[in-house]
């Protein structure tokens, strides 16, 4: 199983695999067809409560993670749906956000590898 992670402005590429958008709101300024997304899972984004509180805020990363871990753990379809894909073959889940090591995709992807390990 091989996930990866990249930003939505970089350009796609054949070595991504299967690239999952995992934003809720689909990216400023980039088409469909340049995004080159085979699947949107709005739901593996944070809750807009959750991701309003975090507001990107670096200070709060630790208390932004621990609490999506728990919406992660609520979310079976959309973890299992990544899942699945993996299995498969290489995933990218793809992100708007500009900070790159503070991220829900960083988490997800985290949280994703942990789930693996356990089945």
């Amino acid at each position: 199983m091989t996930i990866r992670l990249k930003r939505i402005y970089e350009p796609a590429d054949p070595d991504d695999g299967f690239r999952i958008l995992v934003d809720r709101l689909w990216p400023r300024g980039i088409s469909k067809e340049r995004a080159g997304i085979d699947l949107w899972l709005k739901d593996a984004a944070p809750s807009p409560e959750l991701r309003k509180d975090f507001c990107h805020d670096p200070a709060k990363w630790e208390e932004f993670r621990t609490h999506y871990f728990g919406e992660l753990d609520n979310n079976n379809s959309s973890v299992t749906a990544i899942l699945e894909h993996a299995a498969r073959g290489t995933v990218t889940l793809v992100y708007a956000a500009k900070d790159e090591q503070h991220n829900h995709a960083l988490v997800l992807k985290e949280f994703l590898e942990k789930r693996k390990s356990k089945s």
